[in-house]
């Protein structure tokens, strides 16, 4: 090929550039240098201008004007592996762009290096305080246009590295062609790619302090990332979406979810359904918003709880183990693909919440951990850093940019995918500085205490800007421990949270349904004891999936007896757990009476409703849905003393519990009556509030469900004989393992 001399009216002349000297070429070729922005790319000096271009593999390079696109000069090569660098006979610079000869091939492209910073001045300044809300905005990868040209800026935080090189399938994962711009006042490392386009897959090649090259690491503010077991983070930006739920939106922030019907459905995405007919794969997001939004509509959940949703590489972690914490993950398709379920949750009526896991992460190699060759996010101290359950490490609190990485996090999902609520796992292992571990294994805090003062000024803070940004939305704490007001207001001393889960409440009662009804007696204050703090916290009352894996069992599987039996205590004891105080979590499978434990590589038994026993417990599901969301007495108090009463809490002998609910003060009762045993229990009399006819409105032994139908033929009227401390009563059948649900009439 003959070369073609320089043309136009930037023709110039050009020499070699002497002022490189030997460290500097080293420094380059082995992406050593501490500022290439300082050497790389056009510089005016002394009445001419400089452009040094670093392009492993090039042949010849030669400087085009950008906007004719003649040729202005041809680069001497001043090193055999791709170096070029030439002082042009021109005083002033112009805009450019590169025509680099690999081989027989010819590429135009723009050069990084010719391109400023994109860090403002202001973003400079809140992440330097940690207080960016939005980080998301600016850090990651992002499709823009920048200084008048089409590319993908990218940022990374990673204030210890020695450099910071963006790799990937455009570059040849060659950490010489693209070593960042570091933002010396906040250890944020920079560069803008013209020409890039999203979908591009990228990893950061990071030398640490001590000059080791590290794995390569993801992106953690990527927003896409391949799919496991691959690991690299995809170009993608924030999401696209025209979203259609403003009417949701709306309403969703006038209410107060305290005292609205909220039954859950938590979901395991990757086995509520699979497509047998396509070797078992994964629905994908849009299917699911085809099949699983009209299943949880007809059963009359009000919120889908999605276990985690962030990236994360091992399936058996379940999402328990993010290690994107801003990326959708791509086993379901793309993040616009789940603000689309999502936005079909909200045109439903059905509110979403995500399971969020900034307790921990693990280790893998291109995650979090020795991010930048230090111990930058989580502590250095594996008494502080390290989880002895998990295998996994504990963010450091304490930094406040990691604190504004996790806090920005839970905004971010709030504001990209309008989700409407945040289950936060794990809490009181965020809590507890001793959690799960032995004397000498952990280090106490500033006053020598074991409470993570850290961690709790964290979740405090999430919650108040989650409340405060966001009307309607809410959090909810996985808190096993008496931690005293975790959902209380952190104006009044609480930590903030909205709910909290009912840990106490689900493994007695769950340890009470184990026992076959001749002991069920001695076991009767496993029942009751929950109302001694029931209304301590606002409380969810969960049968979640860690109640059904890990050789305990499915729900089914605790009930004792024959298969009648099993059937009729489990359905009694749903009763009981939607008539209850609290707002109320299934997990998946729940509804269908699935016998074998729940399995996350295999979609639910759906076959199961085949079988009347187990159809009519969903139907006993869907019956009870719509009768907790109907009446206003069993749920408009659930967080409230003035919305219960007990009518017999002293009946272990016969297993017999009753209650009341009102959904306000003196309001008419809903009365409740738990039968645990399988004797049916004729004559049972029980004194209630009010005289009058009490319709009883659903019976867990009713033939539809696949009881015994028996019953109170609908109704009854009291008797003007006092039982009970009441002048009224009413003299009922129990059915046999049972709960009824009776109401005053007006």
């Amino acid at each position: 090929m003959t070369d073609t001399p320089a043309t136009g009216a930037l023709a110039a002349s050009v020499r070699r550039d002497d002022s490189l000297t030997p460290e500097m070429v080293r420094a380059l070729l082995h992406a050593d240098h501490t500022d290439p922005f300082a050497v790389l790319g056009m510089h005016a000096d002394s009445g001419s201008v400089t452009i040094r271009v670093l392009q492993p593999g090039a042949s010849r390079v030669r400087v085009q004007e950008r906007r004719s696109g003649e040729i202005v000069a041809e680069l001497p090569r001043m090193h055999a592996e791709g170096l070029f660098a030439g002082r042009l006979g021109l005083e002033a610079p112009f805009d450019y762009r590169l025509e680099v000869m690999r081989g027989e091939q010819i590429e135009v492209i723009e050069d990084p290096y010719a391109f400023g910073p994109v860090l403002g001045e202001l973003d400079i300044h809140l992440l330097a305080e940690g207080r960016h809300l939005q980080l998301y905005r600016v850090l990651g990868a992002h499709p823009r246009v920048h200084e008048g040209v089409a590319g993908v800026s990218f940022a990374v935080w990673a204030p210890n590295a020695r450099r910071v090189s963006l790799v990937g399938d455009f570059n040849d994962w060659d950490g010489r062609r693209h070593v960042l711009r570091r933002r010396q006042e906040i250890g944020i490392w920079e560069i803008f790619i013209p020409g890039l386009a999203a979908g591009a897959l990228y990893k950061y090649e990071i030398l640490g302090p001590d000059g080791h090259r590290l794995p390569l690491k993801a992106d953690p503010v990527a927003f896409a990332a391949q799919r496991p077991p691959e690991t690299a983070s995809r170009v993608h930006g924030l999401v696209h979406h025209e979203w259609q739920d403003a009417a949701w939106m709306k309403t969703r922030a006038e209410r107060d979810l305290r005292a609205e019907p909220m039954s859950i459905y938590e979901v395991h995405l990757g086995s509520w359904r699979r497509e047998l007919g396509e070797g078992g794969r994964y629905l994908t997001y849009r299917e699911l918003a085809e099949q699983l939004v009209p299943y949880v509509k007809e059963l009359g959940f009000t919120h889908i709880e999605l276990m985690p949703v962030s990236e994360y590489p091992f399936d058996g972690s379940w999402g328990y183990q993010p290690t994107g914490m801003y990326a959708a993950t791509s086993r379901f398709g793309e993040p616009e693909d789940l603000a689309y379920l999502i936005d079909r949750c909200h045109q439903a009526g059905i509110g979403v919440l995500i399971d969020w896991v900034p307790g921990h992460f693990p280790a893998d190699p291109h995650g979090l951990g020795l991010f930048d060759g230090t111990h930058l996010y989580e502590h250095a101290d594996p008494r502080q850093g390290f989880h002895q359950d998990w295998n996994t490490l504990i963010y450091n609190y304490g930094r406040n940019e990691v604190r504004n990485f996790l806090v920005a996090n839970a905004l971010f999902w709030l504001d990209q995918y309008h989700i409407d609520g945040l289950r936060v796992d794990a809490v009181a292992s965020m809590l507890y500085l001793d959690y799960s571990r032995n004397a000498g294994e952990w280090v106490p805090n500033r006053y020598g205490g074991r409470e993570n003062l850290e961690a709790i000024d964290f979740l405090k803070e999430t919650n108040e800007l989650v409340f405060g940004s966001f009307p309607g939305a809410t959090t909810i704490a996985e808190e096993s421990t008496a931690w005293p007001a975790v959902s209380r207001p952190t104006y009044a001393g609480g930590l903030g949270f909205g709910f909290k889960w009912n840990m106490g409440w689900m493994h007695d009662t769950l340890e009470f349904v184990r026992h076959d009804p001749v002991y069920r007696r001695h076991h009767y204050h496993q029942l009751t004891f929950g109302l001694v703090y029931a209304f301590s916290e606002n409380f969810v009352l969960p049968l979640s999936h860690d109640e059904v894996v890990h050789g305990k069992g499915s729900l089914i599987g605790k009930q004792p007896g024959d298969r009648w039996q099993r059937f009729a205590s489990l359905r009694s004891y749903y009763g009981f757990m939607f008539t209850h105080p609290g707002k109320k979590l299934l997990f998946m499978g729940a509804e269908l009476a699935q016998e074998r434990e729940w399995n996350h590589d295999r979609g639910l038994d759906w076959h199961l409703l085949d079988d009347d026993l187990h159809r009519g417990v969903q139907r006993l599901i869907r019956d009870l849905n719509h009768l907790y969301a109907a009446d206003p007495a069993l749920h408009r108090l659930d967080c409230e003393a003035e919305g219960f009463e007990w009518i017999e809490a002293s009946d272990p002998d016969n297993t017999v519990l009753a209650y009341v609910r009102r959904a306000e003060a003196g309001g008419l009762p809903t009365v409740i009556v738990c039968n645990f045993t399988p004797i049916v229990r004729r004559g049972y009399r029980l004194g209630v509030p009010v005289a009058g006819r009490y319709r009883e409105r659903l019976n867990t032994d009713g033939a539809d469900y696949g009881g015994s139908n028996v019953g109170n033929g609908g109704g009854i009227e009291t008797e003007a004989v006092a039982w009970h401390g009441r002048q009224q009563s009413l003299c009922l059948t129990l059915p046999p393992l049972a709960t009824l649900v009776l109401t005053a009439e007006p």
